[in-house]
């Protein structure tokens, strides 16, 4: 007798696709069966729909499935805050440009304050920090404040640094105040920039709650489905928390703490926190600033800059009392090491407290210079390189001249830092880069810029597989968080968090990477792009 069985009723079936697992054996199937959140089963088209009947069935018609997009490493708050506050000034040319961007921003905007982000001065046919002169012309009686692409250098006028008391004996430590003619020329470095950024008037909770959705609006159309924070204060958290439960946000989100005695009250001291969409089970601290502003720490000085090392951002006790705090509290440790003088000093203030193999997945965000003697401390002592290939393909046309040609070998170097635990989490750092991870996909397996530039890739012996760089986007950037039992591969009794592409990453041309068009984004089960 024909149609004698009944067919279990599930939420959502997906048939015809090419659906990337991304489990331990990289299998390829063609349809799964959702039901209440969850990847119930996996098959061919024929087998998914001979046992499952689905309230929705999407025939995908060969379409390509990955599971959703993982940024293990962004600022999804300080974005969505950015959107409703700041002049987006990236990929400007020439200072000109950015007193244009601004004065229109301020016109249309208004606000206390003038605020700018993503400037970039190696960009610039002067690849040399502006001054406050200008700014003081165009606005003698507002503050500026204009933070620098990587986050490590504020470009203010006079009126902002009178405001926050800046002169030219101000010091700080882990910071530096630019002088010129012995004067505070408007640029502020690291831990100098809250100088002035303190004094930032906040935003409201309604326009915190509109930051969070725009910025997740953006996420989903790009194919991400989860994102790591890097770096809160208690009341974002809570905000998030608060927003989730609602079902307003519906972002997985691995929230850091920022070290503040706040959150080690709330957070660290009651263990960590997990609910289906939030984590926080990290403390997210810094030991040095960037390359591009010339903050990163170097074991020996800055090939273009004689007499400078970068920054130390704190001190040995500080990094040695966080470390013992998280230890005893078993959550993460999570530092900005960028420098070789930066990596070595966590390396091993870590190996202190780690003392060899272990499974408590303490990370280095960036890893993007280290010494060749110190490669084999990653695997030694089980610490995660947690990279951003984004970096490389835009530092990549003066990197060299920050580190000369001997240093340089050991940045941006994906293969050693991958062989050394036999994986690692890839981010892109937004807004600092763009939120695309399908140029976070580009930059790793290519090493080009978006041009082609240099051509053949910059050395590609250090970039990734497309396999590696696919894992570490999802699975790989899952682990990195203690989750990759619930999410990260599209297996039976995970969360069924994929996107669906145009385009087969496996084989794309570099050109298709880059014009790849997202179809949709689904979060458990639910579509949400």
């Amino acid at each position: 007798m024909i149609g004698c069985t009944t067919r279990e009723k599930v939420d959502l079936v997906l048939t015809n696709a090419t659906i990337y697992t991304i489990d331990n054996d990289f299998r390829i199937i063609e349809a799964l069966a959702v039901n209440q959140g969850k990847v119930l089963a996996t098959g061919t088209s024929k087998e998914i729909l001979s046992k499952y009947e689905g309230q929705k069935t999407l025939d995908l018609k060969g379409k390509f499935v990955y599971p959703g997009f993982n940024d293990a490493h962004c600022h999804f708050n300080g974005y969505g805050v950015d959107l409703m506050q700041y002049a987006d000034l990236r990929g400007t040319k020439s200072p000109e440009e950015i007193y244009e961007v601004i004065k229109a921003h301020h016109e249309k905007f208004g606000g206390e304050w003038i605020l700018g982000r993503s400037w970039d001065q190696n960009d610039w046919q002067v690849k040399e920090f502006p001054d406050k002169t200008k700014l003081d012309e165009l606005f003698p009686d507002t503050p500026v404040y204009l933070v620098r692409v990587d986050g490590h250098a504020g470009w203010c006028n006079s009126k902002a640094l009178e405001m926050a008391g800046v002169t030219s004996s101000s010091k700080v430590n882990g910071g530096e105040v630019l002088l010129k003619n012995g004067k505070p020329g408007g640029i502020l470095i690291d831990n100098a920039m809250s100088l002035v950024y303190s004094l930032v008037p906040q935003i409201s909770p309604e326009q915190h709650e509109k930051g969070l959705l725009a910025a997740q609006k953006n996420c989903f159309a790009a194919g991400l489905t989860s994102v790591t924070d890097c770096g809160l204060g208690k009341s974002a958290i809570l905000l998030m928390d608060e927003m989730q439960k609602e079902g307003i946000l519906k972002m997985r989100i691995n929230a850091m703490l920022d070290p503040t005695q706040e959150n080690f009250e709330y957070f660290v001291k009651k263990g960590a926190y997990q609910t289906d969409r939030l984590l926080v089970n990290t403390i997210k601290i810094y030991a040095d600033g960037a390359l591009g502003s010339r903050g990163a720490l170097l074991l020996a000085d800055y090939s273009d800059n004689p007499g400078n090392r970068g920054l130390q951002i704190e001190s040995q006790e500080y990094y040695d009392s966080i470390c013992q705090l998280a230890y005893d509290n078993n959550f993460v440790v999570a530092t900005h090491a960028i420098g070789d003088g930066g990596n070595r000093l966590i390396l091993d203030t870590y190996a202190k407290f780690l003392k060899g193999k272990n499974d408590r997945r303490w990370r280095i965000e960036h890893s993007q210079i280290v010494n060749p003697e110190d490669f084999q401390k990653f695997g030694e002592y089980s610490i995660v390189p947690s990279i951003q290939a984004t970096h490389c393909t835009s530092d990549m046309s003066w990197a060299e001249d920050r580190l000369g040609p001997e240093r340089i070998k050991g940045a941006y170097a994906y293969q050693i830092l991958l062989q050394q635990n036999g994986w690692l989490p890839n981010g892109t750092d937004f807004p600092v880069e763009n939120i695309e991870p399908l140029f976070t996909f580009y930059s790793s397996v290519f090493r080009t810029d978006h041009n082609g530039w240099p051509e053949g890739g910059w050395p590609m012996n250090e970039g990734l597989t497309r396999e590696q760089t696919l894992r570490s986007m999802t699975i790989w950037a899952a682990k990195a968080s203690f989750e990759e039992k619930e999410k990260g591969s599209l297996e039976p009794g995970k969360y069924a968090d994929f996107v669906v592409l145009d385009t087969d990453l496996m084989t794309a041309t570099p050109e298709e990477v880059l014009k790849a068009k997202v179809e949709s984004t689904w979060i458990g089960g639910e579509k949400v792009f």
